[in-house]
């Protein structure tokens, strides 16, 4: 189940909901004022905390990489 966190443009309330009660407040407060402009921004706390730890991954998965040519070299080094 997905998370969200919904801010009210004009006053910054911030709500967060699941998934259900996402689509349950939509319907009792709309989406969109009168003049069709969004009146929410909405953000995928759920996708955004994947990226998150997708990105802390890649930093140590390259760590690794340059670690591993480091002590590499040092033992080549090392045995000459």
């Amino acid at each position: 189940m997905e998370n969200f966190k919904i801010v009210n443009k004009t006053t910054g309330v911030t709500v967060f909901l699941n998934e259900k009660q996402k689509e349950t407040f939509f319907k009792i407060n709309g989406r969109f004022n009168k003049e069709g402009q969004c009146k929410y921004d909405v953000y995928n706390l759920t996708k955004e905390r994947t990226e998150r730890i997708n990105k802390m991954l890649d930093v140590l998965a390259h760590s690794c990489v340059v670690g591993a040519s480091i002590l590499g070299t040092l033992i080549y080094i090392q045995n000459n």
